[in-house]
């Protein structure tokens, strides 16, 4: 996948400007592509230039003129070739992982820490996505949401984040207490 298809992704609902699809980014794409605000904003000006999006120009009072930013046909049939190629399967590259891994030959301490970070991270995370995920299915439960609602997709990745989030918090306070009893107990036989 293209940093292109998620901006794509992220228009589906609406005009928006640069800063918005940034913070956008930051609550629900983030769940499943990273990008810095430069990056979002190359890629919009490369996607305008490409007529997959179109973008206008807003006259602010005090503030900076701000552009705003909507999917076109073409930005639509790309979203739209993208949905039928192949998905490639994901996989974890991480440096936390590589780590843990050796945290067998390594001082256990530092690791320790930067998973506790981690987890306090997730926990963040969780608490921006819960309820975001309640605002977005409004007045419904889940199933029926599920069901009926109006843009599911938005809410299924956040879903996904959500239980991504969850076990990500889990697993870092779990291998931290793991190797806080082992640090302890090398400790207590030296």
């Amino acid at each position: 996948m293209a940093l292109r298809h998620a901006v794509l992704a992220a228009l589906l609902d609406g005009e928006y400007s640069g800063y918005q699809i940034a913070k956008g980014f930051d609550i629900g794409v983030a769940n499943f592509w990273h990008a810095l605000p430069q990056q979002l904003y190359a890629e919009l000006a490369k996607l305008e230039k490409g007529g997959l999006i179109t973008g206008r120009e807003v006259v602010q009072q005090g503030r900076p003129n701000k552009r705003l930013f909507t999917v076109t046909d073409a930005g639509l049939a790309e979203l739209e070739r993208f949905a039928a190629d192949t998905a490639k399967p994901s996989f974890i590259r991480d440096d936390l992982m590589v780590k843990v891994h050796a945290a067998d030959r390594t001082e256990a301490d530092a690791v320790i820490e930067q998973l506790e970070e981690r987890a306090t991270v997730a926990e963040a995370k969780i608490a921006v996505l819960t309820p975001l995920l309640e605002k977005l299915r409004g007045d419904l439960d889940e199933a029926e949401f599920l069901r009926v609602g109006a843009r599911v997709g938005p809410y299924l990745t956040g879903l996904r984040g959500l239980s991504f989030e969850r076990e990500q918090r889990e697993w870092c306070l779990r291998t931290a207490s793991v190797l806080r009893a082992r640090a302890a107990r090398e400790r207590a036989h030296v």
